[in-house]
Protein backbone atom coordinates (compact mmCIF):
# COMPACT_ATOMS: atom_id res chain seq x y z
CA UNK A 1 0.00 0.00 0.00
CA UNK A 2 1.77 3.38 -0.87
CA UNK A 3 2.60 5.96 1.61
CA UNK A 4 2.39 9.64 0.13
CA UNK A 5 4.61 12.30 1.62
CA UNK A 6 4.14 15.91 1.19
CA UNK A 7 5.79 18.99 2.80
CA UNK A 8 2.41 20.76 4.20
CA UNK A 9 4.40 23.68 6.16
CA UNK A 10 7.71 25.77 6.33
CA UNK A 11 8.80 28.53 8.18
CA UNK A 12 12.10 29.08 10.00
CA UNK A 13 12.75 26.53 12.90
CA UNK A 14 9.49 24.26 11.82
CA UNK A 15 8.47 22.14 9.23
CA UNK A 16 5.39 20.21 9.01
CA UNK A 17 5.10 16.89 6.57
CA UNK A 18 1.67 14.86 5.66
CA UNK A 19 1.85 11.15 5.47
CA UNK A 20 -0.98 9.41 4.11
CA UNK A 21 -1.86 5.39 3.54
CA UNK A 22 -3.82 5.54 0.12
CA UNK A 23 -6.05 2.67 -0.98
CA UNK A 24 -8.50 2.66 -4.37
CA UNK A 25 -7.80 6.23 -3.96
CA UNK A 26 -9.55 6.61 -0.26
CA UNK A 27 -7.32 7.94 2.22
CA UNK A 28 -7.29 4.78 5.07
CA UNK A 29 -5.12 6.93 7.29
CA UNK A 30 -3.35 10.28 7.90
CA UNK A 31 -0.70 11.41 10.08
CA UNK A 32 0.78 15.06 10.64
CA UNK A 33 4.97 15.28 11.38
CA UNK A 34 6.36 18.39 12.77
CA UNK A 35 10.30 18.94 13.24
CA UNK A 36 13.06 21.37 12.82
CA UNK A 37 13.59 19.99 9.21
CA UNK A 38 12.14 18.30 6.38
CA UNK A 39 13.41 15.24 7.47
CA UNK A 40 12.42 15.01 11.10
CA UNK A 41 9.39 15.59 10.09
CA UNK A 42 8.86 13.01 7.50
CA UNK A 43 10.05 10.40 10.06
CA UNK A 44 7.80 11.68 12.31
CA UNK A 45 4.94 11.33 10.23
CA UNK A 46 5.82 7.88 9.22
CA UNK A 47 5.95 6.40 12.66
CA UNK A 48 2.60 7.93 13.50
CA UNK A 49 1.12 6.35 10.49
CA UNK A 50 2.72 3.03 11.62
CA UNK A 51 0.95 3.47 14.94
CA UNK A 52 -2.50 4.11 13.30
CA UNK A 53 -2.79 1.54 11.03
CA UNK A 54 -0.30 -0.86 12.83
CA UNK A 55 -1.94 -2.39 16.24
CA UNK A 56 -4.48 -4.35 15.19
CA UNK A 57 -2.85 -6.25 12.50
CA UNK A 58 0.71 -5.87 13.88
CA UNK A 59 0.91 -9.31 14.79
CA UNK A 60 -0.92 -10.92 11.84
CA UNK A 61 0.85 -8.71 9.31
CA UNK A 62 4.54 -9.94 10.94
CA UNK A 63 3.32 -14.00 10.45
CA UNK A 64 2.13 -13.06 6.60
CA UNK A 65 5.53 -11.74 6.00
CA UNK A 66 4.28 -8.44 4.84
CA UNK A 67 6.81 -5.57 3.78
CA UNK A 68 6.71 -2.51 6.58
CA UNK A 69 7.88 0.69 6.32
CA UNK A 70 11.72 1.02 6.06
CA UNK A 71 13.16 2.97 9.08
CA UNK A 72 15.86 5.93 8.72
CA UNK A 73 19.04 4.57 7.91
CA UNK A 74 18.46 0.97 6.99
CA UNK A 75 18.13 -0.45 3.21
CA UNK A 76 14.98 0.86 1.43
CA UNK A 77 14.13 3.80 3.66
CA UNK A 78 13.33 6.05 1.27
CA UNK A 79 15.03 9.43 0.20
CA UNK A 80 13.54 12.48 2.04
CA UNK A 81 12.32 13.93 -1.27
CA UNK A 82 8.88 15.84 -0.26
CA UNK A 83 7.97 16.66 -3.63
CA UNK A 84 4.78 14.61 -3.48
CA UNK A 85 5.76 11.58 -4.43
CA UNK A 86 4.91 8.25 -4.25
CA UNK A 87 7.47 6.00 -1.43
CA UNK A 88 8.08 2.90 0.14
CA UNK A 89 4.80 0.49 0.55
CA UNK A 90 3.57 0.54 4.41
CA UNK A 91 2.12 -2.38 5.85
CA UNK A 92 -1.38 -3.46 5.37
CA UNK A 93 -3.63 -1.54 7.67
CA UNK A 94 -6.62 -2.62 10.35
CA UNK A 95 -9.81 -3.50 8.49
CA UNK A 96 -11.88 -0.56 8.37
CA UNK A 97 -14.17 -0.63 10.89
CA UNK A 98 -18.07 0.38 10.27
CA UNK A 99 -19.12 4.02 11.37
CA UNK A 100 -21.54 2.81 14.74
CA UNK A 101 -22.35 6.70 15.47
CA UNK A 102 -24.24 7.91 12.38
CA UNK A 103 -23.74 11.44 13.33
CA UNK A 104 -20.20 11.15 13.11
CA UNK A 105 -19.96 13.77 10.76
CA UNK A 106 -17.14 16.73 9.54
CA UNK A 107 -17.81 20.27 11.89
CA UNK A 108 -20.99 22.13 10.62
CA UNK A 109 -20.89 25.68 9.44
CA UNK A 110 -20.84 28.19 11.81
CA UNK A 111 -24.23 28.29 13.27
CA UNK A 112 -26.24 31.82 13.05
CA UNK A 113 -24.77 34.53 14.70
CA UNK A 114 -21.23 33.20 14.19
CA UNK A 115 -19.19 35.69 12.41
CA UNK A 116 -18.65 34.24 8.55
CA UNK A 117 -15.55 34.11 6.61
CA UNK A 118 -15.53 37.73 4.37
CA UNK A 119 -16.24 37.83 0.74
CA UNK A 120 -13.69 37.35 -1.92
CA UNK A 121 -12.62 40.80 -3.17
CA UNK A 122 -13.69 40.82 -7.02
CA UNK A 123 -9.89 42.78 -7.47
CA UNK A 124 -6.61 40.72 -6.79
CA UNK A 125 -4.75 42.80 -9.01
CA UNK A 126 -2.56 44.04 -6.15
CA UNK A 127 -2.24 40.55 -4.78
CA UNK A 128 -0.98 39.37 -8.17
CA UNK A 129 1.43 42.42 -8.79
CA UNK A 130 2.88 41.17 -5.32
CA UNK A 131 3.52 37.85 -6.71
CA UNK A 132 5.37 38.73 -9.80
CA UNK A 133 7.45 41.35 -7.51
CA UNK A 134 8.51 38.22 -4.88
CA UNK A 135 9.01 36.06 -8.31
CA UNK A 136 11.36 38.37 -9.75
CA UNK A 137 13.34 38.55 -6.27
CA UNK A 138 13.33 35.16 -6.22
CA UNK A 139 14.26 34.66 -9.90
CA UNK A 140 11.64 32.40 -11.26
CA UNK A 141 10.78 32.51 -15.29
CA UNK A 142 7.47 31.37 -16.54
CA UNK A 143 8.29 27.78 -16.64
CA UNK A 144 9.71 27.66 -12.91
CA UNK A 145 6.85 29.40 -11.61
CA UNK A 146 4.92 26.58 -13.59
CA UNK A 147 6.90 24.05 -11.99
CA UNK A 148 6.19 25.17 -8.89
CA UNK A 149 2.34 25.57 -9.03
CA UNK A 150 2.15 22.40 -10.33
CA UNK A 151 3.30 20.45 -7.18
CA UNK A 152 1.34 22.87 -5.33
CA UNK A 153 -1.74 23.39 -6.76
CA UNK A 154 -1.54 20.49 -9.50
CA UNK A 155 -1.61 22.68 -12.61
CA UNK A 156 0.95 25.04 -14.35
CA UNK A 157 -0.88 28.00 -14.54
CA UNK A 158 -1.65 30.83 -12.32
CA UNK A 159 -5.06 32.30 -14.03
CA UNK A 160 -5.93 28.54 -13.03
CA UNK A 161 -6.00 29.92 -9.19
CA UNK A 162 -9.81 30.33 -9.01
CA UNK A 163 -9.70 30.96 -5.16
CA UNK A 164 -8.78 33.99 -3.22
CA UNK A 165 -7.53 32.11 -0.22
CA UNK A 166 -5.43 29.51 -2.89
CA UNK A 167 -4.04 32.65 -4.29
CA UNK A 168 -3.05 34.37 -0.46
CA UNK A 169 -1.63 31.15 0.43
CA UNK A 170 -0.06 31.12 -2.91
CA UNK A 171 1.39 35.04 -2.17
CA UNK A 172 2.30 34.15 0.93
CA UNK A 173 4.45 31.18 0.60
CA UNK A 174 6.35 32.79 -2.74
CA UNK A 175 7.12 35.71 -0.21
CA UNK A 176 8.89 33.64 2.24
CA UNK A 177 10.98 32.26 -0.61
CA UNK A 178 14.90 32.44 -0.89
CA UNK A 179 16.48 33.55 -3.93
CA UNK A 180 16.94 31.14 -6.34
CA UNK A 181 15.14 28.57 -4.37
CA UNK A 182 14.78 25.28 -5.98
CA UNK A 183 10.80 25.23 -7.68
CA UNK A 184 11.12 21.28 -7.16
CA UNK A 185 11.84 21.29 -3.20
CA UNK A 186 10.65 25.06 -2.04
CA UNK A 187 7.77 24.83 0.24
CA UNK A 188 4.28 24.59 -1.10
CA UNK A 189 1.39 26.70 0.71
CA UNK A 190 -1.11 25.57 3.27
CA UNK A 191 -3.92 25.22 1.43
CA UNK A 192 -7.48 25.42 3.30
CA UNK A 193 -8.80 22.60 1.45
CA UNK A 194 -6.30 20.35 2.13
CA UNK A 195 -6.47 21.19 5.96
CA UNK A 196 -10.16 20.88 6.15
CA UNK A 197 -9.82 17.71 4.51
CA UNK A 198 -7.20 16.29 7.44
CA UNK A 199 -9.31 17.44 10.21
CA UNK A 200 -12.44 15.84 8.31
CA UNK A 201 -10.42 12.32 8.41
CA UNK A 202 -9.09 13.21 11.86
CA UNK A 203 -12.76 13.48 13.12
CA UNK A 204 -13.70 10.58 11.30
CA UNK A 205 -10.74 8.36 13.14
CA UNK A 206 -12.40 9.60 16.28
CA UNK A 207 -15.35 8.86 15.74
CA UNK A 208 -16.40 12.04 17.30
CA UNK A 209 -19.61 13.70 16.23
CA UNK A 210 -20.44 17.67 15.43
CA UNK A 211 -20.45 18.23 19.01
CA UNK A 212 -17.59 16.63 20.40
CA UNK A 213 -15.54 18.09 17.71
CA UNK A 214 -16.53 21.47 18.69
CA UNK A 215 -16.21 20.96 22.16
CA UNK A 216 -12.93 19.83 21.57
CA UNK A 217 -12.01 22.88 18.86
CA UNK A 218 -13.70 25.41 21.81
CA UNK A 219 -11.22 24.09 24.56
CA UNK A 220 -8.26 24.00 22.74
CA UNK A 221 -8.38 27.00 20.60
CA UNK A 222 -11.77 29.17 22.00
CA UNK A 223 -13.11 29.24 19.03
CA UNK A 224 -16.59 27.71 17.60
CA UNK A 225 -16.05 26.98 13.75
CA UNK A 226 -13.18 25.92 11.89
CA UNK A 227 -14.54 29.06 9.79
CA UNK A 228 -13.34 31.30 12.31
CA UNK A 229 -9.43 29.48 12.15
CA UNK A 230 -6.92 30.83 10.13
CA UNK A 231 -4.67 28.32 7.88
CA UNK A 232 -1.95 28.71 11.01
CA UNK A 233 -4.70 27.68 13.66
CA UNK A 234 -6.62 25.23 11.13
CA UNK A 235 -2.95 23.12 10.93
CA UNK A 236 -2.27 23.48 14.87
CA UNK A 237 -6.29 21.94 15.37
CA UNK A 238 -4.75 19.13 13.07
CA UNK A 239 -2.07 18.58 15.23
CA UNK A 240 -4.42 18.38 17.92
CA UNK A 241 -6.69 16.25 16.78
CA UNK A 242 -4.35 13.62 15.41
CA UNK A 243 -2.15 13.87 19.43
CA UNK A 244 -6.04 12.75 20.73
CA UNK A 245 -6.15 10.35 17.72
CA UNK A 246 -2.74 8.90 19.03
CA UNK A 247 -3.71 8.87 22.60
CA UNK A 248 -6.68 6.85 22.37
CA UNK A 249 -4.53 3.74 20.84
CA UNK A 250 -5.92 0.99 19.30
CA UNK A 251 -9.52 1.79 19.99
CA UNK A 252 -9.34 4.22 17.52
CA UNK A 253 -9.72 3.05 14.17
CA UNK A 254 -10.08 4.62 10.70
CA UNK A 255 -13.52 4.72 9.79
CA UNK A 256 -15.02 6.07 6.36
CA UNK A 257 -15.67 9.36 5.89
CA UNK A 258 -19.45 10.48 3.95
Amino acid sequence: MPVHLRLVHAEPGSRVVEASAMEKGEVLAMALGEGLTAEAAEDQARQRLQLLLAPANATSAIAAGAPSIPEPGQPGASQHQLSGRTVAPAPPPAPLAAATDPEATPLPAPASGVEEPAADPEDWSAELARIDLALKRIGWQRDQEGLYLERAFGHPSRSRLTTYNDLLAYLRQVEQLEPGSDPLMAPVPLRRTDLLTQSDVLLGQLGWDAPQGRQFLEQNLGRGSRQQLSDAELLQFNLLLEEALLAAGPAAQPVPID
